[in-house]
């Protein structure tokens, strides 16, 4: 693990010098400097690295508790959201069919009392304009005034007719 970690750092370092405009060779000559400095700080590393294990345990176990709790949570949330779909559903059911009956209220002109006034109007079979006429059909049984035939056309039926309405 130290070798690789020796290796790893003196290729950074070869890197760093050539991208400087460096040569090679000089980080030869420094490395025997650097490569005494990596292995001691390769020691207290690996010094480090044991107790930082230890905590690892501990926070893996934390990690677990968290995960566990977000489960839970997720599951929680997604049991929310199937209610909240399932709630809306049936409401939509309800009014459609609320809707429903209310149009075949309105659609049937028979119903037309309760039904109708329930459905939002008045909806009554269509009038005529004189239906609430005081003096309506007074003139069913007046007889006809039958036409005659008179040869004289200035005493004719027509021609008084016309003098009635275009000369008075």
């Amino acid at each position: 693990m130290k070798n690789s970690l020796l290796e790893r750092e003196a290729a950074a370092k070869d890197k760093d010098i050539l991208k400087a405009g460096g040569v090679a060779s000089s980080s030869a000559e420094a490395e025997p400097t650097s490569t005494a400095f990596m292995l001691e700080n390769a020691e207290r590393d690996a010094d480090d690295v044991v107790p930082e294990q230890d905590s690892d345990d501990d926070s893996s176990d934390d990690d677990d508790d968290e995960t566990a709790e977000l489960m839970k949570e997720l599951e929680r949330i997604k049991k929310e959201r199937e209610e909240e779909a399932e709630r809306k559903a049936i409401e939509e059911a309800a009014r459609a069919e609320q809707e429903r009956k209310e149009a075949m209220l309105r659609g049937n002109p028979l119903l037309g009392g309760a039904g109708a006034v329930a459905a939002g109007g008045a909806m009554g079979v269509k009038r005529r304009w004189d239906d609430d006429v005081v003096f309506r059909n007074q003139a069913r049984n007046e007889p006809e005034v039958k036409k005659r035939f008179i040869n004289d056309t200035i005493r004719n039926d027509f021609h008084k007719k016309f003098l009635n309405k275009y000369v008075k």
